[in-house]
Protein backbone atom coordinates (compact mmCIF):
# COMPACT_ATOMS: atom_id res chain seq x y z
CA UNK A 1 0.00 0.00 0.00
CA UNK A 2 1.42 3.36 -1.00
CA UNK A 3 2.01 5.94 1.70
CA UNK A 4 -0.12 9.09 1.44
CA UNK A 5 1.62 12.07 -0.09
CA UNK A 6 3.02 14.52 2.44
CA UNK A 7 3.12 18.25 1.87
CA UNK A 8 6.57 19.75 2.25
CA UNK A 9 7.36 22.66 4.54
CA UNK A 10 8.86 25.32 2.29
CA UNK A 11 11.48 27.63 3.80
CA UNK A 12 12.21 30.84 1.91
CA UNK A 13 15.32 33.02 2.26
CA UNK A 14 15.57 36.81 2.31
CA UNK A 15 15.52 36.90 -1.50
CA UNK A 16 12.38 34.79 -1.73
CA UNK A 17 14.23 31.66 -2.87
CA UNK A 18 13.60 28.28 -1.25
CA UNK A 19 16.30 27.07 1.13
CA UNK A 20 17.06 23.40 0.42
CA UNK A 21 20.62 23.25 1.75
CA UNK A 22 22.85 25.08 4.21
CA UNK A 23 26.56 25.81 4.00
CA UNK A 24 28.81 26.30 0.99
CA UNK A 25 32.21 25.36 -0.40
CA UNK A 26 34.72 28.06 0.43
CA UNK A 27 38.41 28.31 1.38
CA UNK A 28 38.89 24.68 0.34
CA UNK A 29 36.32 23.41 2.85
CA UNK A 30 32.91 22.09 1.80
CA UNK A 31 30.29 22.77 4.52
CA UNK A 32 27.12 22.18 2.44
CA UNK A 33 24.50 19.65 3.60
CA UNK A 34 20.85 19.12 2.70
CA UNK A 35 18.45 20.94 5.01
CA UNK A 36 16.08 17.96 5.23
CA UNK A 37 18.88 15.71 6.53
CA UNK A 38 19.91 18.30 9.11
CA UNK A 39 16.31 18.87 10.19
CA UNK A 40 15.79 15.16 10.72
CA UNK A 41 18.49 15.28 13.43
CA UNK A 42 17.14 18.11 15.56
CA UNK A 43 13.40 17.88 14.94
CA UNK A 44 12.91 14.11 14.98
CA UNK A 45 13.98 13.30 18.54
CA UNK A 46 11.07 15.43 19.75
CA UNK A 47 8.39 14.00 17.48
CA UNK A 48 7.68 10.86 19.43
CA UNK A 49 5.03 8.20 19.26
CA UNK A 50 2.57 8.76 22.11
CA UNK A 51 0.82 6.06 24.12
CA UNK A 52 -2.80 7.27 24.08
CA UNK A 53 -5.28 6.41 26.82
CA UNK A 54 -8.34 6.21 24.54
CA UNK A 55 -10.15 2.89 25.07
CA UNK A 56 -12.66 3.20 22.25
CA UNK A 57 -10.45 2.71 19.23
CA UNK A 58 -8.34 -0.17 17.96
CA UNK A 59 -4.76 -0.03 19.24
CA UNK A 60 -1.56 -0.35 17.27
CA UNK A 61 2.12 -0.45 18.17
CA UNK A 62 1.90 -0.12 21.91
CA UNK A 63 -1.30 1.82 22.38
CA UNK A 64 -1.91 4.48 19.72
CA UNK A 65 -5.09 4.20 17.70
CA UNK A 66 -4.65 3.83 13.96
CA UNK A 67 -5.89 7.36 13.32
CA UNK A 68 -3.71 8.89 16.04
CA UNK A 69 -0.67 7.04 14.76
CA UNK A 70 -1.31 8.16 11.20
CA UNK A 71 -1.60 11.79 12.33
CA UNK A 72 1.68 11.55 14.24
CA UNK A 73 3.46 9.94 11.31
CA UNK A 74 2.04 12.52 8.90
CA UNK A 75 3.18 15.45 11.08
CA UNK A 76 6.63 13.90 11.49
CA UNK A 77 6.98 13.18 7.76
CA UNK A 78 6.49 16.86 6.92
CA UNK A 79 9.86 17.53 8.52
CA UNK A 80 12.06 14.55 7.72
CA UNK A 81 10.96 14.16 4.08
CA UNK A 82 11.93 10.52 3.67
CA UNK A 83 14.77 10.25 6.19
CA UNK A 84 12.82 8.14 8.70
CA UNK A 85 15.18 5.21 8.13
CA UNK A 86 17.78 6.96 10.26
CA UNK A 87 15.50 7.92 13.14
CA UNK A 88 14.64 6.48 16.53
CA UNK A 89 11.08 6.26 17.82
CA UNK A 90 10.96 7.27 21.46
CA UNK A 91 7.62 6.60 23.12
CA UNK A 92 5.94 9.09 25.48
CA UNK A 93 3.57 7.86 28.19
CA UNK A 94 1.36 10.80 29.25
CA UNK A 95 -0.38 8.87 32.04
CA UNK A 96 2.74 8.68 34.18
CA UNK A 97 4.75 11.39 32.36
CA UNK A 98 7.56 9.07 31.30
CA UNK A 99 9.45 8.47 28.08
CA UNK A 100 11.03 5.35 26.63
CA UNK A 101 14.13 6.21 24.61
CA UNK A 102 15.42 4.11 21.75
CA UNK A 103 18.70 4.38 19.91
CA UNK A 104 19.06 5.06 16.21
CA UNK A 105 18.64 1.93 14.14
CA UNK A 106 21.04 3.39 11.58
CA UNK A 107 23.23 6.50 11.56
CA UNK A 108 22.52 9.17 8.94
CA UNK A 109 24.85 8.90 5.94
CA UNK A 110 28.03 10.96 6.33
CA UNK A 111 30.47 11.93 3.62
CA UNK A 112 33.29 9.49 3.00
CA UNK A 113 36.38 11.68 2.96
CA UNK A 114 39.93 10.79 1.99
CA UNK A 115 42.28 10.78 4.99
CA UNK A 116 43.98 13.99 3.89
CA UNK A 117 40.59 15.75 3.73
CA UNK A 118 39.15 14.44 7.00
CA UNK A 119 39.98 16.70 9.93
CA UNK A 120 40.16 15.88 13.63
CA UNK A 121 37.97 18.53 15.21
CA UNK A 122 37.50 19.26 18.92
CA UNK A 123 34.33 21.13 19.94
CA UNK A 124 34.25 22.35 23.54
CA UNK A 125 30.72 22.97 24.76
CA UNK A 126 29.65 20.63 21.94
CA UNK A 127 26.52 19.45 23.77
CA UNK A 128 25.17 23.00 24.07
CA UNK A 129 22.76 24.82 21.78
CA UNK A 130 25.28 26.19 19.27
CA UNK A 131 27.79 23.38 19.75
CA UNK A 132 25.32 20.58 18.97
CA UNK A 133 24.31 22.18 15.66
CA UNK A 134 27.98 22.60 14.76
CA UNK A 135 28.63 18.94 15.65
CA UNK A 136 25.74 17.79 13.43
CA UNK A 137 27.16 19.72 10.49
CA UNK A 138 30.75 18.54 10.98
CA UNK A 139 29.65 14.92 11.40
CA UNK A 140 27.50 14.95 8.26
CA UNK A 141 30.50 16.41 6.42
CA UNK A 142 32.53 13.31 7.35
CA UNK A 143 35.04 14.69 9.87
CA UNK A 144 36.23 13.11 13.14
CA UNK A 145 34.55 15.06 15.96
CA UNK A 146 35.27 15.01 19.69
CA UNK A 147 32.81 16.77 21.99
CA UNK A 148 34.01 18.12 25.32
CA UNK A 149 31.28 19.20 27.76
CA UNK A 150 30.60 19.24 31.50
CA UNK A 151 26.81 19.36 30.84
CA UNK A 152 26.26 22.38 33.09
CA UNK A 153 23.99 23.92 30.47
CA UNK A 154 24.40 21.37 27.68
CA UNK A 155 22.60 18.03 27.44
CA UNK A 156 23.63 14.58 26.25
CA UNK A 157 20.38 14.33 24.31
CA UNK A 158 21.50 17.02 21.84
CA UNK A 159 24.26 14.79 20.44
CA UNK A 160 23.18 11.33 21.63
CA UNK A 161 22.15 10.41 18.08
CA UNK A 162 25.87 10.26 17.19
CA UNK A 163 27.01 8.11 20.13
CA UNK A 164 28.58 4.94 18.78
CA UNK A 165 29.47 6.40 15.38
CA UNK A 166 33.11 5.63 14.48
CA UNK A 167 33.76 9.33 13.73
CA UNK A 168 32.35 10.59 17.04
CA UNK A 169 33.54 10.75 20.63
CA UNK A 170 31.94 12.45 23.63
CA UNK A 171 33.91 13.25 26.80
CA UNK A 172 32.51 14.66 30.04
CA UNK A 173 35.13 17.24 31.01
CA UNK A 174 35.34 20.76 32.43
CA UNK A 175 37.63 22.98 30.34
CA UNK A 176 38.83 24.68 33.53
CA UNK A 177 40.99 21.55 33.84
CA UNK A 178 43.65 20.73 31.18
CA UNK A 179 42.78 18.26 28.44
CA UNK A 180 45.07 16.42 26.04
CA UNK A 181 44.13 15.19 22.57
CA UNK A 182 45.47 15.28 19.02
CA UNK A 183 43.42 17.57 16.78
CA UNK A 184 43.57 19.84 13.73
CA UNK A 185 40.90 22.39 14.66
CA UNK A 186 39.45 23.56 17.97
CA UNK A 187 36.08 25.27 18.20
CA UNK A 188 36.09 26.68 21.73
CA UNK A 189 32.42 27.28 22.59
CA UNK A 190 32.39 26.23 26.25
CA UNK A 191 30.81 28.89 28.48
CA UNK A 192 27.29 29.49 29.82
CA UNK A 193 25.76 32.18 27.60
CA UNK A 194 22.36 33.16 29.00
CA UNK A 195 22.10 35.64 31.92
CA UNK A 196 20.46 33.23 34.42
CA UNK A 197 23.13 30.64 33.72
CA UNK A 198 26.23 32.84 33.73
CA UNK A 199 24.99 34.86 36.72
CA UNK A 200 24.25 31.69 38.72
CA UNK A 201 27.95 31.32 39.56
CA UNK A 202 29.81 34.43 38.34
CA UNK A 203 33.20 33.29 39.64
CA UNK A 204 32.86 30.01 37.74
CA UNK A 205 31.85 31.94 34.61
CA UNK A 206 35.01 34.05 34.75
CA UNK A 207 37.13 30.95 35.44
CA UNK A 208 35.59 29.18 32.45
CA UNK A 209 36.29 32.14 30.16
CA UNK A 210 39.86 32.58 31.35
CA UNK A 211 41.13 29.16 32.46
CA UNK A 212 39.14 27.28 29.82
CA UNK A 213 40.50 29.49 27.05
CA UNK A 214 44.01 29.26 28.50
CA UNK A 215 43.86 25.45 28.49
CA UNK A 216 42.47 25.20 24.96
CA UNK A 217 45.00 27.71 23.61
CA UNK A 218 47.73 25.66 25.27
CA UNK A 219 46.38 22.59 23.49
CA UNK A 220 46.32 24.46 20.16
CA UNK A 221 49.92 25.55 20.73
CA UNK A 222 51.10 22.00 21.44
CA UNK A 223 49.23 20.34 18.56
CA UNK A 224 49.54 23.26 16.09
CA UNK A 225 45.76 23.20 15.71
CA UNK A 226 43.79 26.17 14.42
CA UNK A 227 41.81 27.73 17.28
CA UNK A 228 38.45 29.53 17.05
CA UNK A 229 36.88 31.14 20.09
CA UNK A 230 33.20 32.01 20.24
CA UNK A 231 33.24 35.53 21.62
CA UNK A 232 30.11 37.63 21.87
CA UNK A 233 28.46 40.92 21.04
CA UNK A 234 28.45 41.47 24.82
CA UNK A 235 32.07 42.64 24.52
CA UNK A 236 30.52 45.88 23.20
CA UNK A 237 28.42 46.26 26.36
CA UNK A 238 25.75 48.97 26.13
CA UNK A 239 27.21 50.48 22.95
CA UNK A 240 27.64 54.17 22.30
CA UNK A 241 27.99 53.60 18.53
CA UNK A 242 25.44 52.00 16.23
CA UNK A 243 25.75 49.61 14.48
CA UNK A 244 28.78 48.04 16.14
CA UNK A 245 31.92 47.43 14.08
CA UNK A 246 34.77 45.19 15.18
CA UNK A 247 36.96 48.26 15.76
CA UNK A 248 34.66 49.57 18.51
CA UNK A 249 36.17 48.99 21.96
CA UNK A 250 32.90 48.75 23.87
CA UNK A 251 31.14 50.35 26.82
CA UNK A 252 31.06 47.74 29.61
CA UNK A 253 30.34 48.01 33.33
CA UNK A 254 33.23 45.94 34.82
CA UNK A 255 31.47 45.35 38.17
CA UNK A 256 27.83 44.94 37.13
CA UNK A 257 25.77 41.72 37.14
CA UNK A 258 26.69 40.99 33.51
CA UNK A 259 30.42 41.64 33.99
CA UNK A 260 31.35 38.00 34.69
CA UNK A 261 30.34 37.16 31.12
CA UNK A 262 31.16 40.43 29.33
CA UNK A 263 34.59 40.89 30.88
CA UNK A 264 35.25 37.15 30.81
CA UNK A 265 34.88 37.13 27.03
CA UNK A 266 36.92 40.32 26.69
CA UNK A 267 39.86 38.83 28.60
CA UNK A 268 39.45 35.59 26.61
CA UNK A 269 39.97 37.61 23.42
CA UNK A 270 43.02 39.28 24.99
CA UNK A 271 44.43 35.87 25.89
CA UNK A 272 43.74 34.55 22.38
CA UNK A 273 45.66 37.33 20.69
CA UNK A 274 48.41 37.02 23.31
CA UNK A 275 48.98 33.42 22.20
CA UNK A 276 48.94 34.55 18.58
CA UNK A 277 51.57 37.27 19.00
CA UNK A 278 53.74 35.43 21.53
CA UNK A 279 53.55 31.82 20.37
CA UNK A 280 52.30 32.01 16.78
CA UNK A 281 49.03 30.15 17.46
CA UNK A 282 46.68 30.29 14.46
CA UNK A 283 43.57 31.96 15.95
CA UNK A 284 40.09 33.07 14.89
CA UNK A 285 37.67 35.23 16.92
CA UNK A 286 33.91 35.15 16.20
CA UNK A 287 31.79 37.81 17.92
CA UNK A 288 28.38 36.17 17.93
CA UNK A 289 25.21 38.28 18.08
CA UNK A 290 21.82 37.07 19.33
CA UNK A 291 21.18 33.60 17.91
CA UNK A 292 18.14 31.37 18.24
CA UNK A 293 16.92 28.02 16.98
CA UNK A 294 15.92 24.46 17.95
CA UNK A 295 17.65 22.96 20.99
CA UNK A 296 17.80 26.35 22.71
CA UNK A 297 16.97 25.78 26.38
CA UNK A 298 13.33 26.94 26.75
CA UNK A 299 14.00 28.16 30.29
CA UNK A 300 17.33 29.94 29.85
CA UNK A 301 15.80 33.42 30.15
CA UNK A 302 16.52 34.57 26.59
CA UNK A 303 13.92 36.68 24.87
CA UNK A 304 13.18 34.37 21.89
CA UNK A 305 12.55 31.24 23.96
CA UNK A 306 10.63 33.22 26.60
CA UNK A 307 8.24 34.72 24.04
CA UNK A 308 7.61 31.46 22.16
CA UNK A 309 6.96 29.37 25.28
CA UNK A 310 4.62 32.00 26.76
CA UNK A 311 2.66 32.32 23.52
CA UNK A 312 2.37 28.55 23.01
CA UNK A 313 1.07 28.14 26.55
CA UNK A 314 -1.47 30.92 26.00
CA UNK A 315 0.20 33.11 28.62
CA UNK A 316 0.69 36.85 28.21
CA UNK A 317 4.12 37.71 26.79
CA UNK A 318 6.39 39.68 29.10
CA UNK A 319 8.48 42.52 27.64
CA UNK A 320 11.04 44.03 30.02
CA UNK A 321 11.24 47.82 29.75
CA UNK A 322 9.17 49.89 27.35
CA UNK A 323 9.85 47.53 24.43
CA UNK A 324 11.76 50.18 22.47
CA UNK A 325 15.21 48.64 23.05
CA UNK A 326 16.42 46.86 19.92
CA UNK A 327 18.01 43.52 19.12
CA UNK A 328 19.13 41.74 15.96
CA UNK A 329 18.39 38.03 15.77
CA UNK A 330 20.06 35.40 13.56
CA UNK A 331 19.01 31.82 12.97
CA UNK A 332 21.34 29.03 14.06
CA UNK A 333 22.14 27.73 10.55
CA UNK A 334 23.45 31.15 9.48
CA UNK A 335 25.73 31.21 12.53
CA UNK A 336 27.12 27.72 11.83
CA UNK A 337 27.81 28.77 8.22
CA UNK A 338 29.70 31.80 9.54
CA UNK A 339 31.73 29.87 12.13
CA UNK A 340 32.86 27.24 9.62
CA UNK A 341 33.72 29.90 7.02
CA UNK A 342 35.75 31.87 9.58
CA UNK A 343 37.60 28.79 10.83
CA UNK A 344 38.73 27.85 7.33
CA UNK A 345 39.49 31.38 6.09
CA UNK A 346 42.66 33.41 6.55
CA UNK A 347 40.89 36.14 8.55
CA UNK A 348 42.55 36.50 11.98
CA UNK A 349 40.86 39.72 13.10
CA UNK A 350 37.62 39.60 15.17
CA UNK A 351 34.56 39.08 12.97
CA UNK A 352 30.95 39.96 13.82
CA UNK A 353 28.56 37.14 12.95
CA UNK A 354 24.98 38.28 13.20
CA UNK A 355 21.88 39.41 11.35
CA UNK A 356 21.54 43.13 10.60
CA UNK A 357 17.72 43.01 10.65
CA UNK A 358 16.91 45.11 13.72
CA UNK A 359 13.70 44.82 15.76
CA UNK A 360 12.45 46.62 18.81
CA UNK A 361 11.59 44.04 21.48
CA UNK A 362 7.96 45.15 21.23
CA UNK A 363 7.91 44.51 17.47
CA UNK A 364 9.58 41.15 17.95
CA UNK A 365 6.97 40.11 20.52
CA UNK A 366 4.24 40.86 17.99
CA UNK A 367 6.06 38.85 15.30
CA UNK A 368 6.37 35.83 17.60
CA UNK A 369 2.69 36.07 18.53
CA UNK A 370 1.70 36.16 14.84
CA UNK A 371 3.87 33.14 13.97
CA UNK A 372 2.55 31.09 16.92
CA UNK A 373 -1.03 31.84 15.90
CA UNK A 374 -0.23 30.84 12.29
CA UNK A 375 1.30 27.50 13.31
CA UNK A 376 -1.55 26.75 15.74
CA UNK A 377 -4.13 27.51 13.06
CA UNK A 378 -2.35 25.29 10.52
CA UNK A 379 -2.28 22.46 13.06
CA UNK A 380 -5.95 22.92 13.92
CA UNK A 381 -5.49 24.00 17.54
CA UNK A 382 -6.66 27.60 17.63
CA UNK A 383 -6.09 29.15 21.10
CA UNK A 384 -9.02 30.13 23.30
CA UNK A 385 -7.90 33.78 23.51
CA UNK A 386 -5.43 36.16 21.94
CA UNK A 387 -2.18 36.45 23.89
CA UNK A 388 -1.52 39.95 25.22
CA UNK A 389 1.85 41.73 25.53
CA UNK A 390 2.61 43.12 28.98
CA UNK A 391 5.53 45.22 30.20
CA UNK A 392 7.82 44.86 33.23
CA UNK A 393 10.91 46.56 34.73
CA UNK A 394 14.10 46.38 32.64
CA UNK A 395 17.12 44.48 34.08
CA UNK A 396 20.25 46.39 35.16
CA UNK A 397 22.82 47.13 32.39
CA UNK A 398 20.52 45.75 29.68
CA UNK A 399 21.82 47.17 26.36
CA UNK A 400 19.47 49.60 24.64
CA UNK A 401 20.60 48.95 21.08
CA UNK A 402 22.39 46.05 19.47
CA UNK A 403 23.01 45.51 15.77
CA UNK A 404 26.12 44.15 14.07
CA UNK A 405 28.03 45.76 11.25
CA UNK A 406 28.82 42.61 9.25
CA UNK A 407 30.81 44.30 6.47
CA UNK A 408 33.98 42.41 7.43
CA UNK A 409 32.21 39.03 7.28
CA UNK A 410 30.74 39.83 3.86
CA UNK A 411 34.04 41.05 2.41
CA UNK A 412 36.46 38.50 3.86
CA UNK A 413 34.26 35.41 4.30
CA UNK A 414 31.70 35.94 1.57
CA UNK A 415 29.10 35.29 4.28
CA UNK A 416 25.78 36.93 5.01
CA UNK A 417 22.63 35.63 6.70
CA UNK A 418 20.08 33.88 4.47
CA UNK A 419 17.32 33.03 6.94
CA UNK A 420 14.63 35.59 7.71
CA UNK A 421 13.79 35.96 11.37
CA UNK A 422 10.19 34.97 10.63
CA UNK A 423 11.21 31.66 8.99
CA UNK A 424 13.55 30.86 11.86
CA UNK A 425 10.90 31.66 14.47
CA UNK A 426 8.39 29.41 12.70
CA UNK A 427 10.76 26.45 12.75
CA UNK A 428 11.54 27.06 16.41
CA UNK A 429 7.82 27.33 17.26
CA UNK A 430 7.25 23.91 15.68
CA UNK A 431 10.18 22.49 17.64
CA UNK A 432 8.90 23.78 21.01
CA UNK A 433 5.34 22.80 20.17
CA UNK A 434 6.54 19.25 19.55
CA UNK A 435 8.47 19.18 22.84
CA UNK A 436 5.36 20.33 24.67
CA UNK A 437 3.36 17.53 23.02
CA UNK A 438 6.12 15.15 24.06
CA UNK A 439 5.78 16.32 27.66
CA UNK A 440 9.33 17.64 28.11
CA UNK A 441 8.18 21.28 28.45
Amino acid sequence: MDSPSVEKIHTMDKEGNEITSVGFERFGFDSAVQLDVLRSLYLRPHYVTTIHSSLNSPKLNGGSSKREQEEEEHEHARFIQGFGLYQSKSIYHPDDHSISYTTLSRFPPVKLLAPDKRKRILVTGGAGFVGSHLVDRLMLLGHDVTVLDNFFTGSKTTVSHWVGHPNFEMVRHDVVEPFMIECDQIYHLACPASPPHYQYNPVKTVKTSFMGTLNMLGLAKRTKARFLISSTSEVYGDPEVHPQTEDYWGHVNPIGPRACYDEGKRVAETLTYGFQSQDGVDVRVARIFNTFGPRMNPFDGRVVSNFIIQALKGEDMTVFGDGKQTRSFQYIHDLIDGLIALMNSNETRPVNIGNGDEFTIGEFAELVRDVVEKVQEEDGCKPARKVEIIYGPIPKDDPQRRRPDTTRAKETLGWQPRWTVRMGVEEMVRYYKAKMAEGSI
